[in-house]
């Protein structure tokens, strides 16, 4: 298919954002929070993740603990979905080669994926669109095909949501795209989107597996999600579904955008209320019985080289896996305020510190700037530290993208409040304003990456020196 194989994705300005320190501590510690999050890019690259779980033995492919005879199987298909489906799609034809019969998989719009057998389709994320839906139906084509002597490899990551849209009958592709738009705004976590994603769609919540049945599945899953909840993850096509048309009106409630929905949006989900509708696959389908699921990697595994990082750079460390929830703003106040007390009494960590917090927030958008929820985090952080010497916070998303911006996140230190002040910046506004891409851009402290090929969630990276 398309282009070449991507090198190992790094911080493209590294060096000018380790240069932008004021005093030689703080560029050491811009340096340190940096590199250790070059670590866990490195650590969530999904080849490598994959060729650890999956190794073929004669004609015995071996996933996690469990093992597949091929030749027991007359057909091996390959579909799936996500930021990671161009390198794990690549990572599985190495390792599968010939067993492979077809294949087909969305990922977003310009990543790199050379494949021979597997169709690579582009998408768009987050809002789905048509190129998205016409790689579904295609996936639930190969499913339709697949009997029971077959086995069906589904490569699931991050983004596969929106990523691979088949709404129901009767809702049309544009009201799915607003109601979806209008949640990822809201605040609302991953778990509730992925609720009412799952209730308008023909191919997530488990209705893949059952166009797949009786063949035999095996799931090979890039977590984005917290707790790694298989239905939740690219809103689960191939795995039971624990939420209900219920908890899905409800969500829209919650948020204020139940009156204002689509009507078709309405009808769907009430009459799944009333039981109108199938309510998704649940626990106990016969569809799941011979469904197989291995994570490959998810977010503890990235947090957990940038926190060996920096214990090899003599820091003494903390990682607080799962803990960046909730509101971006108040996530970076709190780490804020936990760096202060590590610069002021060298608690709970004598310094020299590192700390890695991994998770993922969410941003309430009611202002009319551009940012991304590790952007928002950062300039929250950083009006913390003000006055702080040695001290600095990156916050990135590991797939390259925060929020709708080019940037991956942003990094600052004790002495950013006071450089946008003498640009006559102020920051409390920008916040307000949900517009930390400008305010960054400005001071030129936000993160490149490009798109990494990969999601795992956010990472964010404290050094007290």
């Amino acid at each position: 298919m398309l282009l070449v194989a991507p090198q190992m994705v790094q911080i493209r300005n590294k060096d000018m954002l380790i240069k932008k320190g004021e005093t030689k501590l703080e560029r050491k510690a811009r340096a340190l929070v940096l590199k250790s999050l070059d670590c866990a890019l490195k650590a969530a690259d999904p080849k490598r993740l994959l060729k650890k779980k999956l190794s073929l033995k004669n004609m015995c492919l071996h996933a996690g603990s469990f093992s597949f005879d091929l030749k027991k199987f007359k057909n091996v298909y390959v579909v799936g979905g996500g930021k990671a489906g161009g390198a794990m799609a690549e990572a599985l034809e190495e390792i599968l080669g010939k067993y492979i019969t077809m294949g087909s998989v969305n990922v977003p719009h310009g990543a790199e994926h050379n494949t021979r057998v597997i169709e690579v389709r582009e998408a768009n994320h987050p809002v789905p669109d048509k190129a998205g839906m016409e790689g579904a139906m295609r996936m639930m084509q190969i499913a339709e095909q697949a009997e029971k002597n077959d086995l069906v490899i589904c490569l699931i990551s991050g983004g596969g949501s929106s990523l691979m849209p088949l709404p129901l009958e009767g809702l049309s592709l544009e009201d799915k795209k607003e109601v979806t738009n209008a949640l990822l705004k809201s605040g609302a976590d991953i778990n509730e989107v992925n609720t009412v994603r799952k209730h308008l769609s023909a191919f997530k919540g488990g209705w893949l597996a059952k166009q797949i049945y009786p063949a035999t599945v095996l799931n090979l899953i890039l977590s984005d999600v917290m707790g790694d909840p298989l239905d939740s993850i690219a809103s689960g096509p191939t795995v039971p579904d624990s939420s209900t048309f219920v908890d899905a009106k409800r969500a829209l409630e919650k948020y204020g955008l139940w009156k204002t929905a689509p009507s078709s949006v309405h009808k769907i989900l009430l009459a799944g209320v009333e039981g109108y509708i199938l309510e998704t696959p649940k626990s106990g389908d016969p569809a799941f019985e011979r469904v197989r699921s291995v994570i490959v990697g998810n977010n503890r595994v990235a947090s957990e080289a940038a926190i060996e990082f920096l214990e090899r750079k003599g820091l003494s460390t903390l990682l607080l896996p799962d803990i960046l929830e909730g509101e971006a703003r108040q996530a970076g106040a709190a780490l804020g305020r936990f760096a202060y007390g590590i610069v002021a009494s060298g608690k709970p960590l004598p310094k020299p510190a590192g700390v890695v917090a991994g998770g993922e927030t969410t941003v309430a958008v009611t202002g009319k700037g551009l940012g991304g929820r590790n952007q928002e985090l950062a300039l929250s952080t950083a009006l913390q530290l003000t006055g702080t010497a040695n001290c600095a916070l990156a916050s990135l998303s590991t797939d390259g993208v925060d929020g709708p911006t080019d940037a991956a996140g942003a990094i600052v230190d004790g002495n950013t409040v006071e450089q946008a002040a003498r640009l006559r910046l102020k920051p409390e506004e920008f916040l307000v304003d949900n517009d930390s891409y400008s305010f960054f851009s400005q001071l030129g402290d936000l993160i490149f990456t490009g798109p990494t090929g990969t999601n795992v969630n956010d990472i964010s990276v404290i050094v007290v020196l």
